[in-house]
């Protein structure tokens, strides 16, 4: 046996376990939610082939336009903002001179992250509660009219918006953060040896070396977003009426609540073919703002 046929085989088992574990968690319920798509599937009786007819039927389905529609507009609300308060954060956290002050911050900021979305989210709930929440309860005492967080068709948007944002900012801060910190520091002496601003540094300098983590997040938070099911489902359980109902919740709802495995299958592969044409585009476009610098 030569070394470079040696060499392959040790490569292959060193990635076997992942490649495994690719196969059984991700390639696999993927081949099989494409088989169940194109068939009648019932835990009482045995499947049967029927083509297009669940796209069909996705096609003619009501709800669809507006569960898809609530999707889009949380995508939409959810990427700037957490792009925005994400990199704003990790400026700041930047900025700061002790570490010991950059080490508290990031662990605030992050810690969201590692709770438990069930458990935060009943917490929340209560919080948004129109007559015993405590946020009301604040609004309250400047004189101003409880919000109706969880039961208006409006503001549950924005209800859905603060808990997201609170929960899961922790991730795009601490990308901004790795992005800042892997920027030279000589450029921003050059720079300031050329008396730039601020303003100009950043705008010159932070934001073009920081734009391959900037499209790293944005395609994540696109993903994400897109298929949003634990803020809608805990919070709203996709209400008032289909209000907040997303395409994840509506999938979850139609498999594993309706038991209609078949139908719930074809509406995952629209979104995974929504999700994957979205993203080859980014990939596409990013070759018109993403600097890949030294």
């Amino acid at each position: 046996m030569n070394k470079k046929f040696s060499d392959a085989i040790a490569g292959y088992l060193f990635i076997l376990p992942v490649l495994l574990l690719f196969i059984v968690l991700t390639l696999g319920p993927l081949v099989g939610t494409l088989l169940l798509s194109f068939s009648k599937f019932s835990l009482l009786s045995s499947s049967r082939w029927v083509g297009l007819s669940n796209f069909f039927n996705l096609f003619s389905d009501a709800r669809m336009g507006v569960i898809y529609g609530n999707t889009l507009f949380f995508v939409f609300i959810l990427v700037p903002l957490h792009v925005i308060v994400g990199l704003v954060l990790a400026v700041s956290v930047e900025g700061l001179t002790k570490g010991s002050a950059k080490y508290l911050f990031r662990t605030t900021f992050f810690f969201p992250v590692l709770a438990t979305t069930a458990s935060v989210a009943i917490a929340w709930g209560m919080m948004f509660d129109t007559s015993f929440g405590l946020i009301n309860w604040f609004i309250g005492l400047i004189g101003a009219k409880a919000i109706p967080w969880l039961n208006s068709p409006v503001w549950v948007y924005v209800a859905v918006a603060i808990f997201s944002l609170w929960k899961f900012i922790g991730n795009s801060f601490i990308y901004f953060l790795v992005g800042l910190q892997s920027i030279p520091v000589e450029l921003y002496e050059a720079a300031m040896l050329d008396g730039a601003s601020p303003r100009q540094r950043f705008f010159r300098i932070t934001l073009p070396m920081l734009s391959p983590t900037m499209f790293f997040v944005v395609v994540n938070l696109i993903i994400g977003a897109a298929q949003i099911f634990d803020e809608p489902y805990f919070l709203t359980a996709g209400g008032p009426g289909d209000s907040s109902r997303t395409v994840g919740l509506y999938i979850y709802e139609t498999a594993f609540q309706y038991h209609n495995y078949s139908y719930g299958s074809a509406v995952a592969l629209s979104l995974f073919l929504v999700i994957l044409l979205v993203t080859l585009l980014q990939f596409k476009l990013q070759k018109k703002w993403v600097f890949y610098g030294n």
